[in-house]
């Protein structure tokens, strides 16, 4: 009965096959979206484009701290 079970799973392995073509491109196709992507990402906050009129937004006001003395 094992050796049935070992020549099932030998059958079953070899029936199965890789479409390198299909893999390829496929690997290709989404390394160009991601290198794209990721350059536009880091253009994007690089480059401060002022999409409005409005005064641009900044963080909180600096306040001055005096001095301490000791």
């Amino acid at each position: 009965m094992e050796a049935s079970t070992g020549s099932y799973t030998h059958l079953d392995q070899s029936a199965f096959h890789y479409d390198y073509e299909t893999l390829r491109t496929t690997g290709v196709i989404l390394a160009v979206v991601m290198f794209v992507s990721g350059i536009l990402i880091a253009l994007s906050k690089k480059c401060k484009c002022s999409k409005s009129k409005s005064s641009p937004v900044e963080g909180p006001p600096k306040t001055e701290v005096p001095p301490q003395t000791v």
